[in-house]
């Protein structure tokens, strides 16, 4: 089969590798239909992921169909699926206590392992979902918006409340969009106008906030002098998360959607004072992917704004390499892998 290899930083080559093998029980040989690229696959591109070993087939936004199903395997070949990309052991605390999406030995396609920029690969039956009332090219958007939709369940709140999402990046729209499906009244915050005008455009969210000095008189005055209810920060980047305290209401949440490798520092007073909940958001888990195809196939979700770059298997070394520089328009660009 072909494969997109990442041999190292910034170099992409097409090559052939053998196919799958049967599979083992328990276990599905899929053909990949379309694949997503993540900001991940441009770090991983850019030799800035910190957890990774070349070479490595990026690629775990997945779309596919059922080729062969493994012993003990019920869903049948030829099924549309979306694919879970966190490969979880099942055994540690986290997995007993049904949360496999913060595992102790996770294994991420694409990232610890090898994904699906190729034509076929093999996962574990329990990470499939049948792809009902979508189409495989929206399917494979599931997994980046199942991020936000998680940490719109982590925020454990109410219809009504006032949100405050914190950058307008892929991640960032996601959790705005289900944010607002759960009927709260959204805000959006980044340091670009363009993107805040790309986000009210394409995706009605017309209150937006530009970062600057003047950022926290701009958030009291959003909220009558009250902060938000609760705050969603998606930028990866340690001094907004840390400034994203300060926005946060007396008795509302900080979810911290993103995460770095620094240390967090914050004002224990203001913190406390507050009663407010600080909650990591890590991944997703089966409800949140079933959410948000259901949310797609109930038209919820505006996939076909959401897509806007795309291209294929045989184009992607040369497309990816140029995406990761050229952001301009860019929010979701796809790879079409099926026929």
């Amino acid at each position: 089969m072909k494969a997109v290899l990442c041999r190292e930083p910034g170099v992409l080559d097409i090559v052939e590798r053998p196919s799958p093998a049967a599979p083992a029980a328990g276990w599905v040989r899929l053909a990949v239909s379309h694949v997503g690229i993540c900001g991940t696959d441009y770090h991983i591109f850019e030799g800035k992921h910190p957890f990774l070993e070349y070479p490595r087939v990026m690629g775990h936004e997945i779309s596919a169909t059922v080729l062969e199903a493994g012993d003990g395997v019920t869903i049948a070949v030829g099924t549309p699926v979306i694919v879970n990309p966190y490969l979880s052991c099942g055994q540690c605390i986290a997995c007993r206590q049904g949360k496999p999406n913060c595992c102790t030995n996770i294994k991420v396609l694409g990232v610890h392992t090898d994904g699906a920029f190729c034509e076929e690969i093999s996962v574990p039956a329990e990470n499939l979902y049948a792809a009902k009332g979508v189409s495989l090219e929206a399917a494979a958007t599931t997994e980046f918006l199942a991020i936000g939709a998680h940490a719109v369940r982590r925020s454990m709140t109410g219809v009504g409340a006032r949100a405050l999402v914190i950058g307008a990046g892929p991640i960032g729209l996601g959790a705005a969009i289900f944010s607002r499906i759960a009927g709260h009244e959204v805000t959006l915050l980044d340091t670009s106008t363009e993107r805040l005008q790309m986000a009210s455009e394409r995706f009605g969210f017309t209150s937006g906030i530009v970062a600057k000095e003047a950022t926290a008189e701009a958030v009291r005055e959003k909220t009558n002098g009250d902060g938000f209810d609760v705050v969603f920060d998606a930028t990866g980047y340690g001094p907004s998360m840390e400034k994203a305290f300060s926005f946060v209401a007396h008795g509302g949440a900080l979810v911290l959607v993103s995460v770095v490798k620094d240390d967090i520092r914050f004002s224990d007073p203001e913190f406390h004072k507050r009663e407010m909940m600080v909650i990591g958001s890590r991944n997703a888990t089966r409800v949140d992917f079933e959410h948000v195809a259901d949310s797609i196939a109930k038209g919820l979700v505006p996939v076909d704004k959401l897509i806007t770059h795309r291209t294929t298997l045989a184009d992607a070394p040369r497309d990816l390499a140029r995406w990761a520089h050229e952001k301009n328009g860019l929010i979701k660009a796809v790879i079409r892998i099926g026929a």
